[in-house]
């Protein structure tokens, strides 16, 4: 998040770069398919001594796709990923090479969606030249957009560009009325690309007498009506998918089953039901994990065919009990979530840490959970069911072996005083994380792209 701490001390739900309107500088003059020196390097972290790969490492601005979504391409060479080394654009980056490359002309909003059986990009962005009246923030007609990857990574390398439109398609254009726009997602099929639809397009499809949620918290947000509408990629056809009397948010697909959605109630903090799923056709609404007023359930994520880890914190002090120590500063200054108004969410009076529930059965494990502190925020696992990852407010990376509850300290030092946190994601090999880090910034702020690799014992072990 381009943010201040200020803002981020009030943002522990809330990924609001994921929801940004991204435009290219007027003065941009580099073209879709542009080439990028190397800054690939490779630092040993010093507290655990764990080698980082930094694919990036100068201050350019760059975060990486949020952790609900898949970050390398389908063939698992090159990871996309926010920049402003071309203001507005997003970028991929050869992961062995450090080679990099401008994937998009012309901006884009919110997500970066990546194909998983295809060399693809999927994305939204306002339809050009439309400015919003009076330059007042509005509604905007919004344009889904697919890139053709393979193609451009072959014509970059071979330095035969051709216009953006050679690599860039417009799928179809959505009306200001639908409001679109947030947190989009594409189907494991790669037929329909998902996203949030406002007010006015979800209020008629409600059920009857549905209860309209009012704002829940300190932020003001969470408040409805809101929904899910998606677009076909082949022919740009809309459809409504569902409802619901509350604000949308992290609206994400499971990619290993074809319309199978997971999408948030969004408050910017504790939800009274933060997590949901629902099929593509509309059926099949309920929580994902029911969840008690004592606890705060936050970052769910797709991990597998059947399985989501989401983060049950244990981030906030127990009213009326006084503990010394990190467990307090760990998680005061920065860090959000700490406001009374919140209610008696997010003590350790009960269970808390990296939970992982199974789609199918319901069933919910702990995976593991740090002993002080804030807890895990931030979660992701292997799609193998082996791993599962988390971060912290300290921004430490924790590694867990699922099978024998082990857990380690696998990364640290990526500064509290970053722009964003790092947001771990396991590669589809189940080998190495991605993250984001400051840590090489000379301002403590700018963040990198990182790649983490799961030790070499615990493979072998692994393998054992």
């Amino acid at each position: 998040m381009q943010q201040k701490n200020t803002v981020i001390a009030g943002a522990l739900l809330y990924a609001s770069i994921s929801c940004a309107l991204l435009w290219p500088s007027q003065d941009a003059a580099a073209q879709i398919g542009s080439r990028f020196p190397s800054e690939r390097k490779v630092v040993i972290d010093p507290v655990t001594g764990t080698p980082l790969t930094f694919l990036t490492s100068q201050a350019k601005g760059d975060s990486k796709i949020y952790q609900t979504h898949p970050q390398w391409t389908a063939d698992g060479q090159w990871l996309v990923f926010r920049s402003n080394r071309v203001a507005g654009e997003a970028m991929a980056v050869h992961e062995a090479t450090g080679v990099l490359v401008q994937v998009t002309e012309g901006g884009y909003a919110g997500m970066l969606n990546l194909g998983q059986s295809s060399q693809t990009l999927y994305f939204l962005r306002p339809v050009p030249g439309e400015k919003p009246a009076d330059g007042k923030p509005s509604p905007r007609a919004m344009q889904a957009v697919v890139v053709d990857l393979a193609t451009l990574f072959a014509d970059s390398a071979a330095g035969k560009l051709q216009p953006a439109a050679h690599y860039q398609r417009v799928i179809g254009e959505l009306p200001a009325e639908l409001e679109a726009g947030g947190d989009s997602a594409l189907d494991a099929d790669e037929q329909w690309l998902y996203f949030r639809v406002g007010a006015k397009q979800s209020a008629p499809h409600l059920p009857p007498g549905s209860k309209i949620e009012a704002a829940f918290g300190p932020r003001g947000m969470g408040a409805g009506p809101t929904g899910i509408g998606k677009i076909s990629v082949k022919t740009g056809e809309f459809k409504h998918v569902v409802s619901v009397p509350f604000q949308v948010g992290h609206i994400q697909t499971n990619t290993w089953k074809p319309g199978e959605l997971i999408f948030s109630w969004e408050t910017g903090g504790k939800s009274p039901q933060r997590t949901w799923t629902v099929q593509s056709d509309g059926s099949g609404l309920r929580p994902l994990y029911p969840e008690s007023s004592h606890e705060w359930v936050t970052h769910e994520a797709v991990i597998s065919k059947d399985e989501v880890a989401l983060a049950i914190m244990g981030h906030r002090p127990i009213p009326g009990v006084q503990v010394a120590g990190p467990a307090d500063t760990e998680v005061g200054g920065a860090n959000p979530g700490q406001e009374a108004a919140w209610g008696n969410a997010g003590t350790r009076e009960k269970p808390t840490g990296l939970a992982i529930v199974n789609l199918r059965t319901r069933e919910m494990t702990i995976a593991g959970q740090t002993p002080s502190g804030s807890g895990l925020w931030h979660v992701h696992g292997s799609s193998d069911g082996r791993w599962a990852v988390g971060d912290d407010f300290s921004r430490s990376i924790y590694l867990i072996d699922r099978k024998s509850r082990e857990m380690m300290l696998l990364s640290t030092g990526h500064k509290t005083t970053a722009r964003d946190h790092p947001h771990p994601t396991f590669s589809p090999d189940g080998k190495k994380i991605q993250i984001q880090s400051a840590m090489l910034a000379e301002d403590g702020k700018s963040m990198n792209i990182c790649i983490v690799p799961v030790p070499e014992s615990w493979l072998q072990g692994q393998a054992q």
